[in-house]
C-alpha cells in the first residue's frame, strides 16, 4: 500500500552538508538567528532549497548561540515572542526577496521541547508566530502544549524523529544520555518504518507507543545523516514509501 510522507531536516546550521542533504528531503527548516545563522547563510540555504523544489521553513530558537539553542534560557514570555517574531520576520523578507513564500514554522532545540510540555513557554511562541504573520503551517509533536494550543489558530503538520530516540511519555531522550541518538542507518529506518506503518515507537525502555505524525525529521548537523537519509530513500522505494 502507497505512503505518502514528509522527510524534513535542519539546515542552514553551519553543518557543511547543506548540499548533500537536500536532495534527499522534501523540506527543510532554516536556522533564522538564534541558535545560527545570519543573513548570508539564510539566504544561501534558501537558494539551494528553491534549486532543489524543497519547502523552506523557518527555524527559530532561544537567542542563544553559545549553547546552539540546546539549553534553557531565562527570559520573560514577552522577551521569548518578541525574539520568535524578530527571527521569523527576519527570514520572511529574504524569503520575499526570493519570490518564495515559507512553508512552515519549527522551532528548534530546547525551545521545541520546552513548548511542548510548558504551557506559558507554548502560548509566548504561539504570541510571536501569529505576530510575524508568515502564514505558514507549524510542525509540532502530537498532542503537545503547543499543538493543542495552536490547533485552531494555524495549520497543523504532526512530526516525529528518526534519529532520537524517545521516551516513555514521547519526549525525546536528552542528548547526554547513552543512546539518545540514533546513528546506525538500518536503526534509523526501523524507526521510521515503524512509525509510518504502525503509528507506533519503541522507546528507550522497550514499550511500544502511539505516535501520529505525518513529517519525520533528520537532524542536518547530525554525523550520519547523509547516509542515513541514503539509506532511507532506498528502502522507502522498495516499501512503496514516497515523499509529498
Amino acid at each position: 500500500m502507497k505512503k505518502v510522507i514528509d522527510i524534513n531536516a535542519d539546515l542552514g546550521e553551519g553543518s557543511g552538508n547543506d548540499e548533500k542533504l537536500m536532495p534527499l528531503i522534501s523540506s527543510c527548516s532554516i536556522a533564522c538567528g538564534g541558535h545560527y545563522g545570519d543573513e548570508k547563510s539564510m539566504l544561501k540555504a534558501i537558494r539551494l532549497a528553491k534549486k532543489h523544489n524543497v519547502l523552506v521553513g523557518v527555524h527559530p530558537s532561544f537567542a542563544d548561540s553559545e549553547n546552539f539553542g540546546r539549553k534553557i534560557i531565562s527570559i520573560t514570555e514577552k522577551e521569548l515572542s518578541e525574539t520568535i517574531f524578530q527571527q521569523i520576520t527576519n527570514f520572511k523578507k529574504l524569503c520575499v526577496l526570493e519570490g518564495i513564500s515559507i512553508h512552515h514554522v519549527k522551532l528548534h532545540g530546547a525551545l521545541y521541547n520546552l513548548s511542548s510540555v510548558d504551557d506559558l513557554t507554548a502560548e509566548a511562541v504561539l504570541k510571536g508566530i501569529l505576530k510575524a504573520n508568515a502564514k505558514a503551517k507549524l510542525y509540532v509533536p502530537y498532542d503537545s502544549k503547543l499543538a493543542i494550543k495552536a490547533k485552531k489558530l494555524l495549520p497543523l503538520v504532526y512530526e516525529a524523529f528518526i534519529d532520537r530516540r524517545y521516551n516513555d511519555d514521547l519526549t525525546l531522550v536528552k542528548r547526554n544520555i547513552d543512546r539518545a541518538i540514533i546513528t546506525n542507518a538500518e536503526d534509523a529506518w526501523n524507526q521510521l518504518f515503524e512509525m509510518v506503518m504502525q503509528q507506533k515507537i519503541t522507546t528507550n525502555s522497550g514499550l511500544k507507543k502511539e505516535i501520529i505524525a505525518s513529517s519525520f525529521c533528520v537532524h542536518g548537523d547530525h554525523v550520519n545523516a547523509v547516509e542515513i537519509l541514503k539509506y532511507l530513500r532506498m528502502q522507502m522505494k522498495i516499501h512503496s514509501i514516497y515523499t509529498s
